[in-house]
């Protein structure tokens, strides 16, 4: 039998893993499982990983990578998909499918490191936007951080719920691309174009904010 090239078998592990972890979560997947999806020995995810919460790690470390667009695997997939160039947005989106289901399972676990990938996303997604706005292509606010928070929180919650709105669009997979340019599609049209005619619901908000100041 063939011994599997270290980088490859590690990134077998680890991609295999996000796929488990995302589908059961973390606390009834075994290192077992994790082995038979990835091919290899239980003991050589031990070898490269020590443990399971070390994996878990590693696989918050790349979803988080992910969404910044480190590496070079993707490069020419984030410039398409900047450029308007379809088959890199489809490339992009399908390669995103388990890290979708794997931030769904993080956030509906609520442990500390889901808190804390949470932050970070949070933290990259003020920084995008706030690139945004010094190009002028995101409108300004006076409260950055809390639209940031509200953004990645509508961006989200479609993950937490998405057997329900599986159901209620008719779909078996949200995740599936077709999918998700459908769903993502609405989605971007709500946060261009806005969703109100008028600032009624808005003068609303500030009468309630102005009555309880009082």
């Amino acid at each position: 039998m063939a011994i599997p090239d270290d980088s490859s078998a590690r990134t077998r592990i680890r991609d295999a893993a996000l796929e488990r972890f995302g589908r059961d979560g973390v606390n009834r997947v075994t290192i077992r499982a994790i082995a038979a999806d990835a091919g290899v020995s239980p003991a050589l995810v031990v070898h490269h990983f020590g443990s399971k919460e070390a994996l878990r790690r590693e696989c918050d470390a790349y979803v988080v990578a992910t969404m910044r667009g480190d590496g070079i695997d993707n490069t020419d997939e984030l410039s398409d998909a900047a450029a308007g160039n379809a088959r890199g947005l489809s490339r992009m989106l399908d390669a995103a499918a388990p890290v979708r289901r794997y931030l769904a399972r993080a956030f509906l676990d609520g442990s500390p490191e889901a808190a804390a990938l949470f932050d970070e996303i949070v933290d990259l997604t003020a920084a995008w936007l706030a690139d945004g706005e010094r190009e002028g292509r995101v409108r300004r606010t006076e409260q950055p951080r809390t639209r940031a928070v509200v953004y990645v929180t509508h961006l989200l919650a479609p993950l937490a719920f998405d057997e329900h709105v599986a159901r209620v669009l008719g779909v078996e997979d949200l995740h599936d691309i077709d999918v998700t340019l459908r769903f993502s599609r609405v989605a971007i049209e709500m946060f261009t174009h806005g969703i109100f005619t008028d600032e009624r619901a808005l003068d609303a908000w500030d009468a309630v904010r102005k009555e309880r100041e009082s």
